[in-house]
């Protein structure tokens, strides 16, 4: 416990008191983005899937599918920064569930690809790319706009917890999207007229919209605002918060020279590289092994986000009850590089493969939730509105850059596999960048 008895001018609040209250904010707010998150992720990465079917139904080569992968990346760095600036004025409830409802519907109209290109004379590959930009445009600030949000109810020895309880949804979503996802391409194939993929799309985009919705009716904007709180447990809330916003950089400009900033830019750079080329090319490097049944594609690609669902709760858990944080970033980058570089060299024994992939997306998807804390313990304010979506803007580079690794590795070597030994060596980059990490930024010294 952070803290044996706190005072609020009123008397001492036990620890009892202080548990409860943040156990309350948790389930209160994190819960639904959970949700929202899962589903921001499968709306990201089910072009994989919809790849299986979508290139030869519309005439579409693996170089397009690689440049309209990578197109949403750019809409999301170009307006990752203004959209959480108007987040921070506007306020996160209305601005979350607007990012949500246009990126369900933009979404849901990539399943019309082909008559829309039909439509505005443009054709297929053209329309792919708008739509595909279009949706970063669209879902940028979500992520780095609810990590502000969590920021200002959590102070950073108590968002381990938080960010492994939000970000599971990340390995979740890709570990049930995968077999939905193939479900949906082998049993709702020209269903009332329409092809497996684009049912698969519609049904993934949908939930985007409805949670949007949800987010503006339920989320609590302040803390002075939850009608759910009693003045006791605001008062505590915001005496915790204010204590710790006194150690942080509060100017933006203060924050662009900081060398921990752009350390962070350049960790979420490389280790996003590595997740991002897996993300989008594991299906392909599965079927590429043998595997042509798109139902048992998805089974099998949802092994390695089931692994890392596990791996990043207890990297996590254990993380919180030391207080120790880089060697619980460092280690899993580690040995997520050395895997992923190893499981290029067992193309054709899937069953080999599969393991070194899960063990390589463990360790990736480990560090996630320990590296958000680290920009929580720097960053606060106007300093975070636009500090966190820099980083995240920066680091979402990482799916032009994996998307286009694989797709150029395979070009040249005629192997789909062969890109993983670039992006294994992705990931030993971050470990080192991770452990040059300043000590301050890297420990909160309050094991929770």
């Amino acid at each position: 416990m952070a803290l044996s008895v706190e005072k609020a001018g009123m008397g001492e609040l036990s620890p009892d008191l202080e548990k409860a209250t943040y156990d309350k904010v948790f389930w209160r707010c994190v819960p639904l983005f959970f949700l929202c998150y899962m589903v921001s992720y499968l709306d990201r990465v089910n072009i994989g899937f919809a790849k299986l079917q979508m290139l030869g139904d519309l005439h579409l080569s693996d170089n397009v599918y690689a440049l309209g992968a990578s197109m949403l990346f750019w809409g999301y760095v170009l307006f990752e920064m203004p959209s959480n600036i108007v987040l921070h004025r506007v306020g996160a409830r209305r601005w979350i569930a607007r990012i949500m409802v246009t990126w369900g519907l933009v979404s849901i109209l990539l399943m019309f690809i082909g008559p829309l290109g039909q439509f505005f004379h443009t054709g297929s590959a053209t329309m792919f790319y708008v739509l595909r930009f279009l949706l970063g445009i669209c879902e940028a600030g979500f992520f780095p706009g609810v990590v502000l949000y969590l920021n200002s109810w959590f102070p950073s020895h108590k968002q381990n917890r938080v960010m492994a309880g939000f970000m599971v949804a990340l390995p979740l979503s890709l570990a049930i999207g995968g077999p939905v996802s193939g479900w949906v391409l082998q049993n709702m194939h020209d269903t009332f007229g329409y092809r497996g993929w684009q049912w698969m799309l519609f049904a993934e985009g949908l939930p985007a919209i409805i949670l949007g919705v949800t987010v503006l009716l339920k989320l609590t904007e302040t803390i002075d605002d939850a009608h759910w709180l009693t003045p006791e447990e605001k008062s505590l809330l915001k005496r915790n918060l204010s204590s710790e916003n006194v150690t942080k950089t509060h100017d933006f400009r203060a924050a662009l020279k900081s060398r921990g900033v752009w350390m962070l830019c350049g960790i979420l750079l490389t280790m996003n590289t590595g997740f991002y080329g897996l993300s989008f090319w594991l299906p392909s490097i599965i079927s590429a092994a043998g595997l042509k049944d798109a139902f048992h594609i998805g089974l099998l690609a949802a092994v390695p986000y089931v692994a890392a669902s596990i791996a990043m709760v207890a990297n996590a858990v254990h993380s919180n009850r030391t207080g120790e944080r880089r060697l619980h970033a460092a280690i899993p980058a580690l040995l997520a590089g050395i895997a992923l570089i190893l499981s290029a060299t067992f193309t054709h024994q899937i069953s080999v493969s599969i393991l070194l992939i899960s063990i390589a997306a463990s360790g990736i998807i480990s560090i996630m939730p320990i590296f958000w804390t680290f920009a929580g313990r720097l960053l606060s304010g106007a300093a975070a509105a636009a500090g966190l979506a820099m980083i995240n803007s920066i680091g979402s580079l990482s799916g032009i850059t994996g998307a286009m690794i694989t797709n150029t590795a395979k070009n040249l070597t005629g192997d789909v596999n062969s890109g993983t030994y670039v992006l294994g060596g992705c990931l030993l980059v971050c470990c080192c960048l991770i452990l040059s990490i300043p000590r301050a930024m890297a420990s909160t010294g309050r094991p929770d």
